[in-house]
C-alpha cells in the first residue's frame, strides 16, 4: 500500500517519485522525471514540470505552475531542473521555471520561504532561505536573493540582479541595481533609505550589530566620500565585524552597480 496520498483525478507522468507522506490533491498533473520528496502538500489544480526536484514539508497551493519551460527564446530541448528545498509556502498563481542551458540550467529556491500569491520566479535564479516574496513580486531571469530578504507586493527585480541578505525591498519599487543588504531600497526606480534597523532588530541583530552597520552606511552613503575612499574607511574601523564586511563584499563584487540614495 503506498504511503503517499495521489487523488483520483490527478494525472501522474513517469518515471515521478513521490514521498513518505506526501499528498497530491485534485487535478494536479505532475509530468515526468520529477522527485517529490516527504510530506508535500500539493492542494489542487497544480502542474509540475519535467525535472523538478521538491524537498519535503512543502505546500503548494491551487493553480500555481511550477517548474515549467522558461520564456527565453534562446531555450531549445535541453535539459534544465528547478530544484526546491523544504519547508517552504507557495500561494496561489505562483510561477516558478526552469533554467537555461546557456545560464547554468539551474533555477533553486532554499528552505523556509514564503511565495505569496502570484509571485513569479523566471528561468535561473537562485533564492536563498527564509526570504519572503510578496503578493506579485517578479524576479527576472538570473537574479540572486539572499537568506532573509523581502521583496515587497508588485516589485520587479532586473535579470542579472543581486539582492542581499536581510535586504527590504518596499512595494511597488523597480529593481535595476543590486539591492545592498540590510537596507531598504525603495521606490521606482528605486533608492536606498537607510539600514532596516527595526527589521534587522525583529531578526535576531543586536543593537552593536546594527549600530555599527548604521555608521558604516553614513560613512558609505552620507558623507560625501568617494565610495572608494568611504569603503576603505569603513573596512578599516569595522575590520571586527562580520556583518559589515560581508557589506564591503557585496559592494566590490556587484557588476551592475548598487542602488543608492
Amino acid at each position: 500500500m503506498a504511503d503517499f496520498q495521489v487523488h483520483p483525478s490527478a494525472i501522474i507522468g513517469n518515471n515521478v517519485t513521490i514521498g513518505e507522506g506526501s499528498e497530491i490533491g485534485p487535478y494536479c498533473v505532475i509530468e515526468d522525471d520529477v522527485t517529490i520528496g516527504r510530506n508535500n502538500k500539493l492542494n489542487s489544480h497544480l502542474v509540475v514540470g519535467r525535472y523538478t526536484s521538491i524537498g519535503n514539508d512543502n505546500i503548494f497551493y491551487p493553480f500555481s505552475t511550477i517548474g515549467l519551460n522558461p520564456q527565453d527564446l534562446k531555450f531549445g530541448t535541453e535539459k534544465t531542473v528547478l530544484e526546491i528545498g523544504d519547508n517552504n509556502t507557495f500561494r496561489e498563481h505562483v510561477t516558478l521555471h526552469r533554467g537555461t542551458g546557456h545560464g547554468g540550467g539551474v533555477t533553486r529556491i532554499g528552505s523556509h520561504n514564503l511565495v505569496m500569491v502570484s509571485a513569479h520566479v523566471a528561468h535561473d535564479c537562485h533564492v536563498g532561505s527564509h526570504v519572503i516574496l510578496s503578493h506579485a513580486a517578479t524576479l527576472a531571469g538570473h537574479v540572486v536573493v539572499g537568506d532573509h530578504a523581502t521583496v515587497g507586493a508588485y516589485s520587479g527585480v532586473h535579470q542579472f540582479c543581486r539582492v542581499g541578505d536581510y535586504a527590504f525591498i518596499g512595494g511597488y519599487s523597480v529593481i535595476t541595481q543590486d539591492a545592498l543588504p540590510y537596507i531598504k531600497s525603495v521606490g521606482n526606480r528605486a533608492k536606498a533609505y537607510g539600514i532596516n534597523n527595526i527589521g534587522l532588530e525583529r531578526k535576531g541583530f543586536s543593537k552593536d550589530e546594527v549600530t555599527r552597520l548604521k555608521d558604516a552606511y553614513r560613512t558609505l552613503f552620507q558623507r560625501k566620500l568617494r565610495l572608494v575612499e568611504a569603503q576603505e574607511q569603513v573596512a578599516e574601523k569595522y575590520s571586527d565585524c562580520a556583518r559589515v564586511k560581508y557589506l564591503l563584499d557585496f559592494i566590490a563584487a556587484s557588476e551592475r552597480g548598487i542602488v543608492r540614495m
